[in-house]
């Protein structure tokens, strides 16, 4: 057992799988002698003013910018105050989910993992490390957890995808914003070998923007799988092209890695960088086509409901 494992099990002594069932919990009745006694109910399926919301973020130590999207997903939803508590966490800088956990002592704790596909890290080390079964749910003496699904693998990410890219274009006219039509639409990707749904989250998007029929093309590009980010000026059926990093922050991939996959100079992405200038400058020509770069997805507004979503689906699944 992992030291992980290990120090969630001590806190949650006699944690395990949950089978299915509706949510148990209480509230204090206060009767005429004057004593008060805690009295069971059931918890509506949209009432999660019990209930502690964990957004789950992947981290890391080499980008300061990577923990934003976590924050600005938590603060919109304690504005909205529709959970008891909001807390961020990571997986790999602090702060810690395996020190968070503990800390939270609401009755329901749900962990939303702020993470682009259902991965090696999301649905393999981390729910094992937590002590998660294959029901993503665990009862322990003190509060129920449930494990939600990745926001990168929910269906409305394809308004997310849709909505970076138009504001992209539109924000940067010059020479002037080709319609729809005109565009092809990369959706870039990391791509690994280690899991074989890293890349679905991608091919899914692709697909359901490929039937709005919005677009000249929509296709996947990866910097480890094939196609190759590089390969998308002989992929494009146009001259302009849009790419949308289909990653959670604009961190070490999306500042330096694909700008310089895409043709830019890697010596010139650095001096734009420590000059506080974007990496890409859209749009920019590059083997005869037009490229429009948008930042990373992770920083649209629309996530803090895509986040919510997962916590509904959740809910309702031990309904």
């Amino acid at each position: 057992m992992s030291e992980v494992s290990k120090g969630f099990k001590a806190f949650f002594p006699g944690s395990a799988g949950a089978p299915g069932r509706k949510m148990m919990t209480s509230i204090s009745v206060r009767l005429a002698n004057g004593w008060c006694v805690r009295q069971p109910c059931r918890v509506n399926g949209d009432d999660f003013s019990d209930a502690a919301l964990v957004v789950l973020g992947h981290g890391t130590a080499q980008n300061e910018n990577s923990a934003a999207p976590v924050y600005q997903h938590a603060a919109e939803l304690r504005r909205r105050k529709i959970f008891a508590a909001v807390r961020e966490t990571f997986w790999k800088q602090e702060p810690q989910i395996k020190k968070v956990l503990p800390e939270i002592s609401a009755p329901r704790v749900f962990i939303v993992p702020l993470f682009i596909s259902e991965g090696y890290f999301s649905t393999e080390v981390i729910p094992r490390e937590l002590g998660f079964g294959p029901n993503s749910h665990l009862r322990t003496p003190n509060a129920e957890l449930f494990y939600c699904r990745p926001v990168g693998t929910h269906e409305s990410m394809t308004e997310v995808i849709l909505s970076c890219a138009k504001k992209t274009v539109e924000q940067f006219p010059f020479p002037h914003a080709p319609k729809p039509e005109a565009i092809t639409l990369f959706i870039a990707g990391h791509g690994t070998e280690k899991n074989e749904n890293s890349r679905k989250a991608i091919e899914r998007q692709v697909e359901l923007i490929r039937a709005i029929n919005r677009y000249a093309g929509v296709l996947a590009i990866f910097m480890e799988e094939s196609p190759r980010i590089a390969e998308c000026y002989k992929l494009a059926t146009t001259k302009n092209l849009v790419v949308v990093p289909f990653y959670i922050s604009d961190g070490l991939h999306t500042q330096e890695d694909i700008p310089v996959l895409l043709g830019e100079a890697k010596p010139v992405v650095e001096q734009r960088l420590a000059a506080g200038q974007p990496a890409w400058r859209n749009p920019t020509e590059k083997n005869g086509k037009l490229v429009w770069y948008s930042p990373a997805i992770g920083s649209e507004p629309r996530l803090a409901d895509v986040i919510l979503e997962r916590v509904k689906e959740s809910a309702k699944m031990e309904d």
